[in-house]
């Protein structure tokens, strides 16, 4: 028996690692030189492996379809994903959120463990690119290549990835092969994204890097905000990125159709009162300087000139001349900064794509098509997502697990 598996990401690599048997011949299609590039650059080439919960945990923070991976998660949780790479010499770390990376924060050690492990079930790699799934009879017979060749294949697990950061391989092949066998694929959009800000001052604040600061996401007339999280972030010349801001963008559901709108509190340990006096405190230090030369110790230096203009403060007033509503209106601007939301990044700068393969066409159990025998879909492919903190990852493995197995009828 032999298993194509189209694609050399997470997804595919686990599906091929689990399908291979000295009776199962495993072979891995990938047009990279090397499989595993977006794996590489994850958790900014710390690789955030998986998240260290529940099986309920993991449901609950999949944005879409999250019942779906009842399954898959069932088969291989977040602690046999441990357990795997432990067991290959890969001790792992467990961190705040329960993000879990390996203890030496090198996403290679990741990479590594993998193509072993592939290497040891006796993985074949082949680097091109599958054209065309064919089939006989409503089942997969063989795949086509581009560069003309056909491999035959009892069965073909289709693990492309989506849209997002092309550069790795992740061009939205599988979209194009699976509707060519009848498939359906949902709007494709991008999640876990950077944002366009309105506010012109972002090109000034680039490159600023924001620890410890709370994020609020708002649609718009809504008094409840859709997230909120205390973390990291960073200004860019176009917006806002960060941990904190590709988390909030999965919560965001239509952008082209409704306002949202940021608030960032800056200053989320201290109240509006301590804050105010923290200010007062600062400012008989400086009584006798200019307002913009007084907050180098409560604001980032590149901050300080954004925070002087929208306060509406004169620059150049003396702070002993300071009125308290004056002050009131430099703690609003510290404590509840708005920040209007324009649009998304482009999808090719997404972690992961929203939509893929409709699950409904998709059997939960096996990760088997319910149109074509014999082929699998497992990883970002499929219209599943997830937020940050180690879940698409997990997704990955879990369904590329599920789908190997069940190429052995297991």
């Amino acid at each position: 028996m032999t298993t194509a598996v189209i694609g050399g990401g997470a997804a595919g690599l686990m599906a091929a690692i689990t399908a291979a048997t000295p009776e199962n011949t495993v072979f891995i299609i990938e047009r990279n030189e090397r499989p595993l590039r977006k794996v590489m650059i994850t958790g900014k080439g710390r690789c955030n492996v998986t998240n260290n919960c529940s099986l309920d945990t993991l449901i609950s923070n999949v944005t879409k379809n999250g019942r779906f991976l009842y399954s898959a998660f069932s088969a291989l949780d977040s602690a046999a994903v441990m357990r795997f790479f432990e067991d290959r010499g890969v001790p792992l770390k467990t961190e705040r959120g329960n993000r879990v990376f390996p203890v030496s924060d090198k996403a290679v050690d990741i990479v590594d463990a993998l193509i072993l492990a592939a290497k040891e079930k006796k993985v074949r790699f082949i680097r091109n690119r599958a054209v065309e799934v064919l089939t006989t009879d409503g089942a997969v017979s063989s795949v086509k290549l581009d560069s003309g060749e056909e491999i035959s294949a009892d069965n073909v697990i289709i693990a492309t990835g989506g849209k997002s950061y092309p550069l790795t391989g992740s061009t939205g092949d599988g979209y194009k092969l699976a509707e060519k066998l009848g498939h359906t694929v949902t709007e494709l959009s991008p999640s876990l994204v950077p944002i366009v800000l309105h506010e012109g001052f972002c090109s000034a604040l680039s490159g600023l890097s924001l620890k410890n600061v709370e994020l609020f996401l708002f649609e718009e007339d809504k008094k409840k905000p859709l997230y909120r999280e205390l973390g990291e972030m960073l200004f860019t010349h176009f917006g806002v990125s960060g941990p904190l801001v590709l988390s909030a963008s999965a919560h965001i559901k239509d952008i082209k159709k409704k306002s949202y709108y940021f608030i960032l509190d800056l200053k989320p340990a201290l109240s509006v009162e301590q804050l105010d006096k923290r200010v007062l405190r600062d400012f008989e230090k400086n009584s006798n300087k200019d307002f913009i030369n007084s907050l180098d110790a409560l604001l980032p230096k590149s901050f300080i000139p954004i925070a002087v203009s929208l306060s509406k403060i004169p620059p150049h007033t003396k702070v002993n001349q300071i009125s308290r509503e004056q002050r009131q209106a430099l703690i609003s601007v510290i404590k509840s900064l708005k920040l209007n939301i324009v649009d998304f990044r482009p999808i090719e700068e997404a972690i992961v794509t929203k939509g893929g393969i409709s699950v409904k066409e998709i059997n939960p159990s096996t990760m088997e098509s319910k149109l074509i025998k014999n082929l699998y879909f497992a990883g970002e492919v499929i219209d599943v997502d997830a937020y940050t903190g180690g879940f698409n990852l997990q997704i990955a493995f879990s369904t590329g697990y599920l789908a190997g197995k069940s190429t052995k009828g297991e």
